[in-house]
């Protein structure tokens, strides 16, 4: 009976996990000891494998050896538990999600008062986790059962602040669920998104995958809480069996089920879902696997006429299985020449590489240009003296004793067969731009060239594809023409999925406050789009400079690394709003901190109001002088005495820093005349009389004593009178 296989795109490693196994591998590479809290994953053949090279998993923070590095897994822990590692001084590593720790900080923010509900398993060590860092009560429930006696029976959640979060692997079906429950008892809560994108996937994926199967097949460890949830997703459409290596396969009866999907969960190994998938093929005599990727519109039609002339990249010979050498000599028409052989390498010159052959009486030549397909410099490049290399015969030839052979046609045939199989699987290959030719370009992988129209190429419009040539550039096939030996790639599509991803990834990292650096991409007239690093920002021309400015460019240019502050978040929108300018160079700072009221200052007149006349202080800071405090005389305007663009000097009398208003006077910094003549005219009163009557002997020094007995006399007592006596008319 013949079977189908189909296997779901998403299934395997999601970026949490990927980065917590690649992270601990890279310390053990690196000479680390290593302990983890808690198995790094739910996968039982992974951590044996990090266990034999030496990773330690202990239960507490107590348990850590000495000289070891603590990792701590994707689950994330409690926050006791990092402030306890931390207070100790132990050396760890958070390999907690992204996608968690956002969580973390989502109840964090929340207030005492604020109720926050959890979806999710109460005992995972996520969930408990996301408990410790709730700052007021708490719940946990794992259904809309549960979920409706918590709100029931706690008036308190029902009329206080509420959110929910939950846990990154919770099942999509069950949130759908609870959420009309929220809307028809406890509309004052806030519902948070927080399911993780790849489980979201991976769940959307399995439940279409199982309404076309007969059966279902889901490879992962029985205590991953996600694998666990792609099995109960799975079984509401059709029989899901869970598996966590490919051993277990002989216990399952799959007779009678002609399509059987295949997904595996975040946790699960690639290499585990290859074992799986090759120990299934090998019970099938005749296998189709295929990927629920879509074809994109530009190679439909080229798609559609393949699928016309499509026969299955590997074909079953009478005892159900078919050798690559049986179909490679299928392919070739002659008999004796083009056939399959092995030879081994025996001499290597710098234009030829001599091979025996077994059973062949010639000399085996392969020409340096029939040994690789690659860009090549020398023959030792591909080969050495001793190699066993398969080969084709392109030509006997009796006369000159030469056989001549061809590696490159061998690989060329065998990389066919990989890029089929790389269609099949949704597998990204990786090769190099070989030529820039009319609507895109060619990719050599596993010698066969590949090609990638310009729209698929990931080139913008604007820009000639010749930057791609030479390059190295990782592709998937998007369609395969058997006939005509075509395959058609796509890069885009894998740079696009991988820029999402890790924009995925960036945004869980990103709080409203952070400071972060970027690289400006572009500029228009109202501000400049920053790049965080795969995602954009955009830095408004007002946050650009404290300074009034015309155009982005009077501060930063393309290219230049800034460094900028997140003024807010808007993830529906995907929009960043970003900060430029630093509170420390806010003018009305600096005026607070360098410029108290008293301080005497250069202020350039910059305009007149009948009132008075503003003065620039600082860059965006203008006090006022107000007519009255222009001049001690009596003006009409202040254009009377000053211009636009005089400096003056002018003291600060007043701040009103509420209201951003600043008060300044010029007359300040003069006496006021009419005390100035008061002054004068009453030294002159009392010096002159004095000087008149004074004795020439006075002119010489005189003791203190002697001039307190001159003022005292009577004849100094009259002239003072007469002089204070008014002047009478002749």
């Amino acid at each position: 009976m013949s079977r189908q296989v189909v296997l779901a795109k998403t299934a395997g490693f999601c970026f949490g996990v990927d980065r917590a196994v690649n992270l601990v591998y890279e310390l053990v590479e690196k000479g680390v000891k290593v302990c983890t809290l808690g198995p790094i994953i739910h996968n039982t053949q992974l951590v044996a494998d990090l266990e034999s090279k030496g990773v330690k998993i202990i239960n507490n923070v107590d348990e850590a050896p000495d000289g070891y590095t603590v990792v701590v897994r994707t689950h994330g822990v409690e926050k006791d538990v990092l402030d306890t590692l931390t207070q100790r001084g132990v050396e760890y590593v958070n390999a907690t999600c992204p996608f968690v720790t956002k969580i973390h900080r989502i109840v964090s923010e929340q207030d005492e008062n604020t109720v926050v509900l959890i979806a999710g398993d109460k005992n995972h060590p996520e969930v408990l986790g996301i408990k410790s860092y709730c700052k007021g009560p708490s719940f946990v429930f794992k259904n809309e059962d549960e979920l409706l006696k918590i709100i029931q029976n706690n008036e308190f959640v029902q009329k206080n602040k509420a959110i929910c979060v939950a846990q990154t692997t919770f099942s999509l079906n069950e949130q759908k669920k609870c959420k009309k429950i929220f809307e028809k008892l406890c509309t004052n809560c806030k519902i948070f998104d927080t399911i993780c994108n790849a489980t979201s996937d991976r769940q959307n994926e399995a439940e279409e995958l199982s309404k076309k199967s007969d059966a279902m097949i889901v490879v992962g460890g029985r205590h991953s809480s996600n694998t666990c949830k792609l099995k109960d997703t799975g079984n509401a459409n059709c029989p899901t069996f869970l598996v966590e290596t490919a051993d277990e396969l002989a216990s399952l009866d799959l007779d009678g089920y002609n399509v059987i999907g295949v997904t595996a969960g975040a946790s699960t190994p690639s290499v585990i879902i290859k074992e799986v998938l090759k120990s299934m093929s090998e019970e099938i005599k005749e296998k189709e696997v295929e990927t629920t990727s879509a074809v994109t519109e530009e190679v439909v039609e080229t798609a559609d006429n393949a699928d016309k002339a499509k026969k299955p990249a590997v074909k079953a010979s009478a005892d159900g299985e078919a050798s690559f050498e049986e179909l490679l000599n299928e392919s070739f028409k002659e008999t004796d020449n083009s056939k399959v052989v092995t030879g081994t390498v025996v001499r290597i010159t710098p234009t030829e590489v001599f091979v025996d052959v077994p059973g062949r009486k010639q000399t085996g030549v392969v020409a340096f240009d029939d040994l690789s397909s690659d860009n090549i410099s020398k023959c030792e490049d591909v080969v050495a003296v001793g190699d066993e290399i398969q080969l084709v015969i392109m030509k006997t030839d009796d006369q000159d004793g030469v056989l001549k052979l061809s590696k490159r046609l061998y690989d060329a045939v065998k990389g066919w067969d990989d890029v089929v199989a790389a269609k099949e699987a949704d597998e990204i290959l990786e090769g190099t731009v070989s030529a820039v030719i009319r609507g895109g370009v060619l990719v050599s992988a596993k010698g066969t060239r590949v090609f990638v129209p310009a729209s698929l190429t990931g080139v913008p419009r604007n820009q000639e594809l010749s930057v791609l040539n030479g390059a190295t550039v990782k592709f998937k096939i998007i369609d395969v023409n058997p006939a005509r030996r075509r395959a058609v790639g796509s890069i885009k599509v894998v740079t696009d999925a991988e820029r999402k991803e890790k924009q995925d990834a960036l945004w869980a990292t990103l709080h409203e406050g952070d400071k972060v650096k970027g690289t400006v991409k572009s500029l228009t007239s109202y501000g400049a789009f920053v790049d965080l690093g795969g995602i954009d920002g955009m830095v408004h021309i007002s946050e650009l400079s404290w300074s009034r400015i015309k155009h982005p460019s009077e501060v930063v240019n393309v290219g230049d690394v800034v460094e900028v502050t997140i003024k807010s978040l808007d993830e529906e929108t995907k929009k960043i709003s970003l900060g430029f300018k630093n509170i420390e160079d806010n003018p009305w700072e600096i005026l607070k901190r360098d410029y108290p009221v008293g301080t005497v200052v250069d202020a350039k007149i910059v305009s007149f109001a009948t009132f008075g006349a503003f003065a620039n202080i600082l860059p965006t800071v203008d006090g006022l002088i107000h007519i009255s405090q222009i001049s001690w005389d009596r003006i009409k305007t202040p254009q009377d005495v000053l211009k636009v663009g005089d400096v003056v000097k002018a003291k600060i009398i007043e701040i009103d820093f509420d209201k951003k208003r600043v008060s300044l006077s010029i007359k300040e910094l003069f006496d006021k005349p009419e005390e100035a003549a008061e002054e004068t005219e009453t030294a002159q009163e009392v010096a002159e009389p004095v000087a008149e009557e004074a004795p020439a002997e006075a002119e010489a020094p005189v003791a203190e004593e002697a001039i307190e007995e001159v003022v005292e006399t009577p004849e100094v007592e009259a002239v003072a009178e007469s002089v204070e006596e008014p002047a009478t008319e002749e």
